[in-house]
């Protein structure tokens, strides 16, 4: 069914990925051309500022109220900045951070892929906009992307286990933080400094540009922020067919070949930022947008004519349109008495969605979000620092069209935490408490909830932590962890009733679902010599009333239907990360960086659950009832993955290569099909030169997959249909000022 945009996105400004090629075309070429205009505009001596290589395990990790850096942290992080961070940069969050141990991405084509954390992802991973949430509908389905672009992030956090403690319910699996810097919270270094980059790309055609300035004007006390990016990719390169040929099928149809059609990404994003910073504090506002329209592989839908049949065309394509719109107020102040600080933070995020079907509107998504936080951190209570911290949030989701499978809802959540740490002489001991409250109302639009969709629900959810560092020396320390963490259901857990198109199956959530609880142990050891440094992991989590969605074994019409239900489930996983500067001389720096991580996902309980339901067509339902096991495999579970890499730099050269191994899954759940492993080779170089003015430039080219494989990641749903991209070259310029 074809319906008009809802009155709310009529009124938005065309997004400028929409318009016209002519227009699209100045803009690429403004922030192309702002590499020279910016150049010329510093004119200081210091020392350039181009995120040299540094340690990152020295960063401060903004995603803790305390402020400590990745190394004085008990609990598992990882941190992207400088250099890693521009090797690492893709079109997608989850691709970035994708290569860090324990992390892997999901994948609904190259517009899309959101962070999977030890196994987990989805509304088990949050997603952070330099402490807040995103605001926007990724966890809904999963061909809806993050609307962060990681191309404008000055450093990203991945927290590693439950960060419930910090924030909340939706972060019971890990939380991913993007340090943006919108709300300029200092004083720069300099009057004006900043960076910008354009590359090239091909097997996709990929242009991109994007720049972003911060400057203090002359009284020293306002500090302003502005960046951009615009990005255009075509349909992709693929090593061999689209859809994957099962051995056996003589009636396979191969398809597409050599090239992924409806594989192309437009995005555009933006933000201005000014804060006023005094001596004690600083107070800021930001406002940003992003927008950006993809396709959806492997997806068509077929129409039918007025006689029954199959119009001429056949099929449409498939694509999505997001737009955002975020302003942010920010501000704290030190020096409170018994207090060292205090920071709020208050976001709003109008957001909507638009799915199409060819050029006709399919499914409108909108969604609104008011998010607030605020921390006061305190120093040596009776040998304790720690902050206490307030947060809440509420979401309005509104879903329009046929194809719309999860209800209109508002969701309303509240938390307080708090969070300290102390030492004892070796040990450092930090523990935490959260109890969040979790309300979601199905009856927004003044109607009565259906039978079909359920009452609306509240949960409480309460989450405990302690975890321990045992510094045995120097360079050796031990550290333990165990967690009590709750998560409360989504509403699309709860509600959801009908097609789900980008899954190409049909959901059914359960409204009696009850709030899920995570116990985690987790012991951890860290060494460092020299040039040598090692870290591993090993990690258990007992889940009681684990939410997941099964596949039943039913189909309709050749769809198969997925109820969401609960059962009690079981990761165990490790990782390792090592790091060896094996040579030093006039010929550069060497290093060697291999990792590793496994992980399992089992439902541990016995025997079935029967469920039934009801499939709706457009004049009747047909009703069906399935059992449920509820033991073996989860789905959609990371393979376990070695990799290794060769580093090389001198004063102006540093070059890599590497190779990841993604090993054979066929630890699947019932009804879905295993998946082959597959070895991703990957290749960067890059020459960079300091000028006399303090401004850097920097020269880089970059090689994907360069062996050309075939790589089906076992957790996306598209894997039968869309493979990942084949070898490909971007190459380009950076500018540090």
């Amino acid at each position: 069914m074809v319906f008009p945009l809802s009155p709310r996105a009529a009124r938005r400004p065309t997004p400028l990925a929409l318009r016209a090629p002519v227009l699209r075309t100045p803009l690429f070429l403004a922030l192309a051309l702002a590499l020279p205009v910016v150049a010329s505009a510093q004119d200081g001596g210091q020392d350039p500022r181009h995120d040299e290589a540094k340690d990152l395990d020295r960063v401060v990790v903004s995603a803790s109220p305390l402020q400590r850096n990745a190394e004085d942290l008990i609990r598992p992080v990882e941190v992207l900045g400088g250099e890693a961070l521009d090797n690492a940069k893709a079109n997608s969050l989850g691709e970035t951070v994708g290569r860090l141990p324990g992390v892997q991405a999901s994948y609904f084509g190259p517009g899309v892929g959101r962070p999977i954390i030890r196994g987990l992802d989805g509304a088990r991973v949050q997603v952070l906009s330099d402490g807040l949430s995103a605001g926007d509908v990724s966890t809904v389905s999963v061909d809806h992307a993050v609307s962060i672009e990681p191309f404008l992030a000055d450093q990203i956090e991945v927290l590693k286990g439950p960060a419930t403690l910090l924030y909340g319910s939706g972060a019971i699996g890990g939380a991913v933080n993007v340090v943006e810097g919108r709300v300029p919270s200092a004083v720069t270094a300099e009057p004006l400094e900043g960076r910008a980059e354009v590359r090239f790309g091909t097997g996709n055609d990929e242009k991109t540009a994007m720049a972003r300035m911060d400057a203090t004007a002359a009284n020293g006390k306002l500090v302003f922020h502005i960046d951009g990016l615009h990005r255009e990719t075509g349909d992709y390169d693929i090593p061999g067919f689209a859809e994957h040929a099962h051995e056996g099928d003589e009636d396979h149809e191969p398809g597409a070949r050599g090239r992924l059609p409806n594989s192309f990404v437009r995005t555009d994003a933006g933000a201005f930022g000014m804060s006023y910073v005094g001596e004690r504090g600083h107070l800021g506002m930001a406002a940003s947008l992003f927008n950006t329209r993809y396709g959806i592989p492997g997806h068509a839908h077929a129409h039918e004519d007025d006689h029954g049949g199959d119009e001429e065309h056949g099929e449409e394509s498939v694509s999505i349109r997001m737009d955002q719109r975020r302003t942010e107020l920010r501000g704290g102040l030190r020096g409170l008495g018994v207090f060292d600080s205090l920071n709020v933070k208050v976001s709003n995020s109008d957001y909507t969605h638009t799915e199409y079907e060819g050029d006709d509107v399919g499914t409108v998504f909108e969604s609104d979000t008011l998010e607030a936080r605020a921390e006061l951190v305190h120093q040596d209570w009776a040998g304790w620092d720690g902050a206490f911290g307030l947060q809440a949030s509420q979401r309005d989701f509104v879903a329009i069209g046929d194809e719309a499978f999860v209800p209109a809802s508002k969701s309303r959540d509240t938390g307080l935490f708090w969070i300290g740490e102390r030492e004892f002489g070796a040990i450092k001991l930090e523990v935490g408490a959260r109890y969040d409250r979790n309300t979601i109302d199905v009856n927004t639009m003044g109607e009565s909830s259906s039978e079909a969709i359920g009452p609306s629900r509240s949960f409480d959810a309460t989450s405990l932590s302690a975890a321990l560092r045992w510094n045995i020396s120097d360079d050796f320390h031990l550290s333990f962890g165990l967690d009590r963490a709750q998560r409360s259901p989504t509403a699309e857990e709860l509600y959801s009733y009908g097609l789900h198109v980008a899954t190409n199956s049909f959901e059914f959530g359960d409204p009696t679902l009850d709030v899920e609880t995570a116990n985690r142990v987790e012991a951890g050891v860290h060494w460092h010599r020299g040039g040598l440094s090692l870290g591993a992991s090993l990690y258990h989590v007992g889940y009681d009333d684990y939410v997941y969605l099964a596949d039943t074994g039913v189909s309709d019409d050749d769809i198969p239907a997925r109820v969401w239900t609960q059962g009690d489930a079981r990761f165990t996983g490790a990782e390792f990360d090592l790091k060896w500067t094996f040579l030093e001389n006039a010929s550069g720096e060497w290093m060697l960086h291999a990792f590793g991580d496994i992980v399992r996902g089992r439902l541990t309980g016995s025997g079935t659950r029967s469920v039934a339901f009801s499939v709706p067509h457009d004049d009747h339902t047909h009703d069906y009832a399935a059992d449920i096991a509820l033991s073996g495999d989860l789905p959609r579970i990371a393979p376990a993955r070695f990799g290794t890499e060769l580093r090389w730099s001198n004063t102006h050269w540093r070059a890599g290569l590497g190779a990841v191994r993604y090993f054979e899954q066929d630890r699947v759940a019932e009804f879905e099909e295993s998946t082959d492993g597959y070895t991703l080779v990957n290749a960067d170089l890059a020459w960079h030169i300091d000028r006399a003015n303090g401004n850097a430039w920097e020269l880089f080219l970059n090689a994907n997959n360069l062996l050309d494989e075939e790589a089906r990641p076992h957790t996306s749903f598209l894997k039968e249909l869309a493979p990942l991209p084949g070898r490909s070259v971007s190459f380009g310029v950076r500018m540090f000022f």
